[in-house]
C-alpha cells in the first residue's frame, strides 16, 4: 500500500460521489482502491439505517469515502483518533512521514491535515471528528451504530480495545468492517486477524464479504449495548 500526498493547493469542492471518491484516492493515507470501493458500497447501504463510526482517522482518506457514503445515505459518520500517529508511525521511525511531525512537540499531528481534507471535500456536515484516545471515547459512547469501521492501532491491545469498546454498540443487523486482516503472518500483522476470528467464532457476527485485507461482518446476535464476548 502506498500513501498519496494531499493536494498542495485548494481545489474546487467535489460535487458528485464520483468526484469525492476520486478526491479520496488522491488524499494522503493507506487504502487500496479496490478496498476503498468496497468500503463505500457497504457503508452507504448500512448508513441508510443510522449513524456510523470510524476508528483511526489519520489524514482523512477513508473518512472522505465514508463521508461520500453518508451523504448518499442521508446519514453521518463520526471518526475517532488522537492524531498522534499509530505505534508503527512515529517521528523518526522507519515508516513515519516527517511532514506530519509537529516541530514544537516532536510528535505526529495529523489533525490539521484531517481538517483540511474534510473541508476541501465539503464534508463537514457528514463527517464529525472526535479527537481522543479510542478507549477514553469508548467509555462514554452510548449511541447505537448501523456501521463501524475498525482501522486504528494494530497491536493486540488496540484492536481488542476497539472491538470490545465499540462493536457492542452496533445494532442487530448492523455492519462491522475490520481492515488489515491478514490470515498469514508473512502478509501482515496478526492482531486484526485474531479479532476477526474471535468475532466469527463467537457467533455474534457473520462474514458478509471480503476483499484484500478487508472483512465485512454483520451482527446476527445481540443488541446495541451488549458487551462483546
Amino acid at each position: 500500500m502506498t500513501a498519496a500526498d494531499p493536494p498542495t493547493e485548494p481545489r474546487g469542492i467535489p460535487q458528485t460521489t464520483d468526484d469525492l471518491l476520486e478526491f479520496a484516492r488522491s488524499t494522503r493515507g493507506f487504502m487500496p482502491e479496490d478496498e476503498g470501493d468496497l468500503l463505500f458500497v457497504v457503508a452507504r447501504d448500512a448508513l441508510r439505517k443510522g449513524p456510523g463510526l470510524e476508528i483511526g482517522t489519520w489524514c482523512g482518506k477513508s473518512a472522505v469515502i465514508l463521508g461520500a457514503a453518508a451523504r448518499e445515505a442521508g446519514s453521518v459518520v463520526f471518526t475517532v483518533d488522537h492524531h498522534r500517529g499509530s505505534e508503527e508511525n512515529q517521528a523518526g521511525w522507519e515508516w513515519h512521514d516527517p511532514t506530519l511531525v509537529d516541530p514544537e512537540f516532536d510528535l505526529i499531528d495529523t489533525l490539521p491535515f484531517f481538517r483540511k481534507t474534510i473541508a476541501r471535500a465539503g464534508l463537514e456536515e457528514e463527517v464529525v471528528g472526535v479527537v481522543g484516545r479510542a478507549p477514553t471515547v469508548a467509555r462514554h459512547w452510548r449511541t447505537p451504530l448501523a456501521f463501524l469501521f475498525i482501522d486504528g492501532g494494530h497491536t493486540d491491545e488496540h484492536v481488542t480495545n476497539d472491538f470490545e469498546g465499540f462493536a457492542r454498540w452496533v445494532e442487530h443487523g448492523g455492519i462491522l468492517v475490520i481492515h488489515d486482516v491478514f490470515e498469514r503472518p508473512q502478509d501482515g500483522g496478526q492482531p486484526p486477524w485474531r479479532v476477526y476470528r474471535r468475532a466469527i467464532v463467537g457467533g455474534e457476527w457473520e462474514l458478509v464479504t471480503h476483499r484484500g485485507s478487508m472483512r465485512v461482518l454483520r451482527r446476527v446476535r445481540g443488541e446495541a449495548g451488549d458487551p462483546m464476548r
